[in-house]
This record gives C-alpha cells, structure tokens and sequence, in this order.
C-alpha cells in the first residue's frame, strides 16, 4: 500500500510539473495583452489629438460650451470687471460698430447649414423689426433643435443695411424686404377677399400688425413649398420653441412622431414674468413663466387667477392659444398669426 501510495503521489507531482510551464506561459501572455491594450489605445488617442481628432459638436459651435447665445462676452474679463454696465449689451453691435466682421461673435462657425437630406424639413417664418442682438441667438437656437430655414420678412431696423447683411449670409435664411413691390402684390392676395380677416383691415396698431402677419404667412408658405420644407411654424422673434417630450430636444425628432395624417401641431405658450426692471436679454436672463392654462389643473387656475392677473383681466399680457406648426400640403392657408387652416378640410 505504501509503494502503491507513493507512486501515486509521485505521478501527481509529475503531472503538476509538466503543466507549470504552460500555464506559466498564458498568463505571462496575459499580463502582456493587458499591458499593451491600454498602451495602444493611448498611443491611438494621442495620433488623434495630434491630427486634429473628432470634432466635439458643443465645442464646434461654442467657445465655452456653458455659454449660450447672447450670454457670453467678446471683450476681455478686465473690461467686463471694470464695466459691468457694458456687459448687458449686445456684442453683435459692437462687432458691426467697428467694422470687422458681420458674424455672430459668441460661436464659431455657428451658420452651420443640417443639410436637405433631414427630414422632416422645418421652416419658421417671422415678421420681425427686432435687431440682431435678438434674432441672432433666435435663430441659432431654432437651428439647434432642427429648423433648416427661416423666411424673415424684415422691416425698421430689421431691414437696415448692417442687420440684414449679417441675416442674408447665414445659410437657410431667407430676407424679404417689405418694398412697394411686395405690397403691390400682397394686395392682390386672396385673403383680402376672405371674410375671416375683413374685419381687421384699415384699423391701427396690432389689427395692422395682424393682417400683415397673416399675408406673409400666406406668401411664406408658397416659398417654404419651393424649398422642399416639410411643415411650417410662425413665430415672432421673442419666441422659442419648447420641443418638450423628446429626449434628444429635438423638434425635428418631435415633428417626425406626428402620425401622417394629423394636419397642425398646436403648442400652448408659456408667457415670461419680468424678474428685474433691468432686463437686456430676455432669452438669456428670464427664467420665470407662467404656465398655459392648459397645462394647469382647473382648480390650480382659477383658484389663483386674481392673484396671477393682479387686476389685469387678461391671464396672459399678450395671448394665450398658443402656436402652431402646419403640415404644408394642398390648399394650406394661414388662419391668423397663431393657426392655419386648409381651403378644402377642415385640419386634424
């Protein structure tokens, strides 16, 4: 038993020997593999960043990736501390002031153009006199979350030489001027011989206002068409639209989601409350707003309506039905500066 014993255990020994080398040599193996992998892809990453690398689309469009239009600043942090009154106004005017470079300062290559291979293709069109200090971040915002182009029909300081020179070189913008020829031709509009406008015509402030918008919308539609755009918003240059529910912030995302055979989008406004009497760049610096009623619970709303309107018999200063992105399609027409409609249905 010993001897049996003992050979067994000698052939054990033998056994765990012949296999030590091999075993020896995997994990040597190993311990390589896992050494080089690390070393390789540093070596990987450094001949990227020597060659230029990936480009990061926030750094692409701005400087500082925490500053969003309008809120950064062109001159030097010495300049900002020793005049802070400056701050607040806009750099586009100083830009154009001195005579450098019609561009937008806060970003570089911010007229970046998506392309017409995206779809669907959003156009938003305004009727603005605003200056560049407004459309400028307004337009770039929009860009970001997926308009391609914008019909502008310009007027005041809004068609002054040094603001529309900027706005015609950015790609998928679009300047109408509002010149004789344009009125002359708008007046043979069908829309003024529709009854749903007539009551409108000939009276002042924002009745004019409202017509006007309306006969550019019908003009914007007819080009938006000819530019392959899919749908189409009006919006006035001190609005933003809010793409909530959709996880890339995306309206083109948002558009796309839209069973085919709905007509109009309709999004309700949120109206912004002043918070401080020195407000230079709302986009920027107001943060409050009060929720559209329809966004509100019934008893939430009129339980706090007299406070929230302070003796104004109006909710909202402005409006409160919203605004709406049609599907351009057969027969489209605008129904007032917040709606659209179609000649021939009724839309879904």
């Amino acid at each position: 038993m010993a001897g049996r014993y003992k050979f067994a255990s000698s052939s054990s020994s033998s056994s765990l020997w012949s296999s030590s080398p091999s075993h020896a040599t995997f994990t040597s193996r190993l311990l390589l593999l896992l050494t080089l992998l690390p070393f390789t892809l540093a070596c990987f990453a450094f001949v990227l960043q020597w060659r230029g690398g990936i480009p990061d689309p926030i750094n692409r469009w701005s400087p500082d990736p925490l500053v969003f239009p309008g809120m950064g600043s062109s001159r030097s942090t010495s300049s900002v501390v020793d005049d802070p009154v400056r701050t607040s106004r806009s750099d586009c005017v100083d830009v154009l002031g001195q005579s450098r470079s019609a561009s937008f300062p806060y970003h570089r290559d911010w007229k970046f153009d998506y392309g017409s291979d995206l779809r669907p293709k959003i156009c938003i069109t305004s009727s603005t006199s605003a200056g560049l200090e407004q459309i400028l971040p307004w337009i770039f915002y929009h860009k970001v979350i997926g308009a391609s182009t914008f019909l502008l029909f310009v007027e005041g300081k809004a068609a002054s030489p040094d603001v529309s020179k900027v706005l015609e070189s950015i790609p998928g913008v679009t300047v109408i001027y509002r010149t004789k020829e344009l009125e002359e031709q708008q007046a043979r509009s069908r829309i003024w011989n529709e009854t749903w406008l007539a009551s409108f015509f000939y009276k002042p402030c924002n009745y004019e206002l409202f017509v006007k918008q309306s006969l550019n919308m019908e003009m914007a539609i007819v080009m938006a068409r000819d530019a392959g755009a899919d749908w189409i918003v009006h919006l006035d240059t001190d609005e933003l639209i809010h793409p909530a529910g959709t996880h890339e912030y995306s309206l083109r995302l948002l558009l796309s989601q839209v069973p085919g055979d709905v007509d109009m989008v309709v999004f309700p406004n949120y109206e912004s409350s002043v918070e401080r009497d020195d407000v230079k760049e709302p986009f920027s610096e107001v943060s409050m707003f009060k929720k559209n009623y329809d966004h509100l619970p019934k008893e939430v709303y009129f339980g706090n309506y007299k406070e929230s309107t302070r003796g104004n018999p109006n909710y909202f200063l402005t409006y409160g039905n919203g605004k709406s992105a049609a599907r351009i399609q057969d027969h489209l027409r605008p129904n007032g500066a917040h709606r659209w409609h179609n000649y021939m249905k009724t839309p879904k």
